[in-house]
């Protein structure tokens, strides 16, 4: 039987990062998460489970794997149970669904069961069920997307940390949240868990001394250090901070990480004499990070120096991905170049 048709909730806005557990009026009877994010796409299935359960504590939910499909199955665990308890099908690894359920999920959407509600997980690895996604989309079924794409950005990153926070009603200083930002660079559920950490364990506002306590052993925290160093012109400095690094366990790739996430903020805001704000706009960053910028280029930096680090923190990240027998050698010249703003050898 159709589904009586339900209000669908409206498509994930700016940056499509669900940072909050789902908060829309009524979920759709069909919810299509996609994206490489998984951080992002676990907080939107949560949501859509607890606003399902708080709804009715007798949800029923149902895990399949669309790979490992096989036929009937997704009209068995959708129809109406005797006591017709409302159904949450959540369907993993779309991507890679067999012929099976692609033939059987374009059926379904055109008559979604009523009181069900299905979730489908493709994580935009391979085209693979490119018409599904495509007729839900398009509104088939009242189905809504919430799109989860990869967060890369240092804006996305500060505003997903931001986020958390504001959702547990915390107040974390700037600079703090700052700090942390750029001490987990990698994994975005990383972030998130040391944002939760910090919820959890530290009562009254966030400070950056807080911050410092809890992450300031991190690798990246001391990638930034040697970093901001070189970037100065301290080049004995910098290369006392390397070498500590380096005994501490840093890992070369989120060293040369570093560097290259500030010479490239660096070369971006170059030239430019746009007011802050509406120059971060413009490029997708924050205020505070084209301040900075324009501070580190008032050490000495010109169109010649930012060109000759650009190559020589593009060598040193080939180098310690493989390229060099030697990474420790490739970190050095390429701190040699950044602090002196010279070609290595001069």
């Amino acid at each position: 039987m159709a589904a009586a048709p339900r209000k669908s909730p409206a498509k994930a806005t700016k940056a499509a990062i669900p940072q909050l557990p789902w908060r829309r009026p009524e979920p759709a009877p069909i919810v299509l998460v996609s994206g490489p994010e998984e951080v992002c796409a676990e907080r939107a299935i949560a949501g859509v489970r607890d606003y399902l359960k708080a709804e009715d504590p007798s949800l029923e939910i149902t895990d399949i794997v669309a790979s490992d499909y096989t036929s009937g199955m997704l009209l068995a665990v959708t129809s109406p149970s005797l006591f017709g308890e409302p159904r949450l099908v959540r369907v993993s690894g779309v991507e890679k669904c067999s012929d099976a359920f692609l033939t059987e999920a374009l059926a379904y959407i055109e008559a979604p069961q009523e009181g069900a509600t299905l979730i489908l997980r493709h994580n935009g690895a391979t085209v693979r069920g490119k018409k599904l996604l495509d007729a839900i989309r398009s509104g088939v079924g009242g189905g809504v997307e919430v799109p989860c794409p990869a967060v890369k950005r240092d804006a996305d990153r500060f505003d997903f940390a931001a986020g958390e926070f504001k959702a547990a009603e915390r107040r974390i200083a700037p600079k703090a949240l700052q700090a942390l930002t750029q001490a987990f660079t990698g994994e975005l559920a990383e972030l998130a868990a040391a944002c939760q950490q910090l919820i959890s364990d530290v009562e009254g506002d966030i400070t950056e001394d807080v911050v410092s306590r809890y992450y300031g052993g991190r690798v990246e925290t001391n990638a930034f250090t040697v970093a901001d160093t070189a970037i100065a012109g301290r080049y004995g400095e910098a290369l006392v901070a390397l070498r500590h690094a380096l005994d501490s366990g840093a890992d070369p790739v989120p060293l040369v990480a570093a560097f290259a996430m500030k010479v490239r903020t660096m070369a971006r805001v170059a030239g430019s004499r746009e007011p802050s704000r509406q120059l971060a706009n413009r490029l997708g960053m924050k205020d505070w990070q084209v301040d900075r910028a324009r501070r580190d280029l008032q050490s000495g930096w010109n169109d010649r120096a930012l060109a000759l680090a650009i190559q020589a923190i593009a060598r040193a990240d080939a180098e310690v991905k493989g390229a060099s027998r030697d990474p420790v050698f490739a970190l050095e010249r390429m701190v040699t170049v950044v602090a002196t703003r010279a070609p290595f050898g001069r």
